[in-house]
């Protein structure tokens, strides 16, 4: 049986300056080691969940459980050891004077003994590709490469969870799939449990399973490939099918005998590719 990381039973949560639930009686569930997406517009409740999985919110109704902690006040430390957090703009989560400074602050926080966390730095920018840029100051960096940073100070914490709060919202193409890769480079060879929570579903499309919200309940949940089967469906929720979706579908309609539905544009001209090379 799969070891369930996070289990979300029956929440539901509202602002103290508001009557209407943003969230109402959600039951889900993170397998350890699997890649979650979370997914909706703006108001289906998605980063009011991501703020109560960092405990920032407590359910009003129902119960939290991360690494088999329940979320309340005088667990919330402990929680926050074992899931980090990596948010939308990484300026914002910039404290050090170089790159090194940057990821030795969580560390240094923890009490972490100064050869440890030298080592813990050094890995951690490693795993990310950024040793080169150790003595950097940040705001000279590309915005793919601050994310990477932003990266790698949570993973020096060695977290059992990384979330990831629209983590790529504000970066240009390259930029997303620099973090995705560098991200999913971590979860295989660390074993990471991964949350992405987004509205775009180019980035949902990296994971293994993804849940979608709507008005602070869960409208459906299911792997990608049966997800982006729901086109009209995810339009009406306010959310923009990927174009190479869009695109395979049409080229399927027309007769087109592509291999399968692709998520990114570079799958779909490989796939157009290779038909015409066989031709």
């Amino acid at each position: 049986m799969d070891e369930r990381i996070i289990s979300i039973e029956d929440v539901s949560f509202h602002y103290p300056e508001q009557t209407v639930f943003a969230l109402q009686h959600i039951s889900l569930h993170v397998k350890r080691g699997e890649w979650l997406a979370i997914v909706g517009h703006n108001g289906s409740g998605k980063s009011t969940l991501a703020k109560m999985l960092n405990g920032l919110h407590y359910p009003k109704e129902g119960s939290v459980t991360i690494s088999g902690l329940a979320l309340l006040e005088e667990n919330v430390w402990e929680i926050r050891k074992k899931l980090g957090m990596v948010f939308q703009n990484p300026d914002n989560q910039f404290v050090g004077t170089t790159v090194q400074d940057d990821v030795a602050f969580g560390l240094e926080n923890n009490g972490v003994e100064q050869k440890e966390m030298k080592e813990r730095v050094h890995e951690a920018l490693e795993k990310v590709g950024m040793t080169a840029f150790l003595n950097q100051e940040p705001h000279h960096l590309s915005g793919g490469q601050k994310q990477r940073v932003a990266i790698a100070s949570v993973i020096a914490l060695r977290p059992d969870i990384i979330l990831l709060d629209e983590a790529t919202s504000m970066l240009d193409p390259a930029g997303r799939d620099e973090v995705m890769n560098t991200i999913r480079d971590i979860k295989e060879k660390e074993g990471l449990t991964v949350i992405s929570i987004t509205h775009d579903l180019e980035e949902a499309a990296k994971a293994d399973r993804v849940i979608v919200l709507n008005e602070g309940s869960v409208y459906t949940e299911g792997s990608p490939e049966a997800i982006f089967q729901l086109d009209q469906e995810l339009l009406t929720l306010g959310l923009d099918v990927p174009f190479s979706v869009r695109m395979s579908q049409l080229l399927a309609d027309e007769g087109l005998n592509l291999s399968q539905r692709h998520f990114t544009e570079e799958e779909l001209v490989r796939d157009l590719w290779t038909l015409n090379f066989e031709k």
